[in-house]
């Protein structure tokens, strides 16, 4: 099944960063089910090249590059030998958890210059491109419920995601004049392959009572190939007013409150972490 009618983007090619696993290879999927061409983007060759002969023959053709999104020059030359595709779709992100006074300045950087300055150049890249040729876009950008609520434990890759919401809300209105539309998408609990260690061992690790379905208010987890129907429509002809909008898939999860607020567990004992100790850190010569 698909959320949309047969062919709607055929004869369009659709670009996944991040599209080699995870919920970008499934959003990738529901594209290429509707008649998109691909083109995934991955640092990891094997990865791409399994999603290749996993999408291959679902719709259009299935193309690869290996691209770290960090790297503006190699984004222009993927876009230079692929030409621009019509739709753009950031999933690419880099995650893991940590006590905010544990973080690394490379920590920050790593999560940060993928999560939202790779998002920045790719987007940056797609809509010069669109605006040079007079030419219509459509860009969605995953995104994180923590954007509007922080995320103890995530301080890097909530402000991350938190300056992709930003940069969705601002681009919509400079873009919109050009017929450039950009909307951001944020996931909730989909069990997939590309999960952070800390939510896949506690999928697995759940202990007696409630299962993980039985926790969200929905009463089941979600599956990634609804994060596809969701981005297929928002990158549609049926949804060219919408823009500017963050749309959440996760069954009311990021909305839900306790009537009584459980007791607070601090991060570090969260992540099984002993006390912070301070150690003297010199940045540059002495």
């Amino acid at each position: 099944m698909s959320a949309l009618p047969p062919a709607t983007y055929d004869g369009r090619t659709v670009l996944v960063t991040g599209g080699g696993t995870g919920l970008g290879k499934a959003i990738a999927a529901e594209f290429a089910r509707l008649g998109a061409n691909l083109l995934l983007l991955s640092r990891d060759e094997k990865h791409l090249a399994s999603a290749q002969a996993e999408l291959t023959g679902l719709g259009g053709e299935v193309r690869t590059a290996t691209c770290d999104i960090r790297d503006p020059q190699r984004i222009a030359e993927v876009f230079a030998a692929h030409g621009t595709a019509d739709v753009l779709v950031n999933s690419a992100a880099a995650n893991f958890p940590v006590p905010a006074e544990d973080m690394s300045p490379n920590a920050w950087r790593a999560v940060v210059d993928i999560t939202l300055t790779g998002t920045w150049f790719m987007t940056r890249e797609f809509g010069r491109r669109h605006l040079a040729a007079g030419t219509a876009g459509s860009i969605v950008c995953v995104g994180a419920s923590y954007a509007w609520t922080g995320g103890p434990g995530f301080a890097h890759s909530s402000a991350a995601k938190a300056g992709v919401k930003n940069l969705v809300e601002t681009l919509a209105v400079e873009w919109g004049p050009y017929g450039i539309q950009i909307n951001g998408l944020v996931p909730g609990l989909m069990p997939h392959e590309d999960m952070t260690a800390d939510i896949r061992e506690g999928l697995r690790t759940a202990g007696p009572g409630p299962g993980p379905g039985a926790r969200q208010p929905a009463l089941r987890v979600g599956l990634p190939r609804e994060l596809g129907w969701a981005a297929t429509f928002l990158a549609s002809p049926y949804a060219r007013y919408i823009t500017g909008h963050t749309l959440v898939v996760d069954g009311a999860n990021w909305q839900r409150r306790g009537v009584v607020s459980p007791p607070v567990v601090a991060v570090r004992e969260q992540l099984g972490r002993g006390p912070f100790r301070p150690e003297i850190r010199r940045e540059g010569p002495p």
